[in-house]
Order: C-alpha cells, then sequence, then structure tokens
C-alpha cells in the first residue's frame, strides 16, 4: 500500500473545508474514495457556477 501524500491530503481538506464550512474532524473521518467523490461535486459545482458567470456577458 502506497502512503498518500501529505501535502496533497491537505490541499484536499483545505479545498472542502473553505467550500463546504467542515471542521477538521469531520474531514479527517472521511474514507479516501468519499473524500476524493466530494472533491469532484464541489469542484463540478464551482465550474457550473463560473460558466454561468461567463456566460452572463
Amino acid at each position: 500500500m502506497t502512503r498518500y501524500a501529505a501535502k496533497e491530503l491537505w490541499r484536499e481538506m483545505t479545498y472542502l473545508a473553505y467550500h463546504l464550512h467542515w471542521g477538521l474532524d469531520q474531514l479527517l473521518d472521511l474514507e479516501h474514495g468519499d473524500r476524493i467523490a466530494l472533491l469532484e461535486e464541489v469542484s463540478s459545482l464551482n465550474e457550473r457556477f463560473w460558466q454561468g458567470i461567463d456566460g452572463d456577458d
């Protein structure tokens, strides 16, 4: 089993904490697959939001 890079883990948790307003304990309790799924969903929401703003021209 390979070790997950600490810097990458902190990046992911920071991104989720910023967008979801979750605490460190909640984020650390997430399974790896759940965290990745949340990252993808939040990223998708952000992309759709910014496309909507860009499309308002």
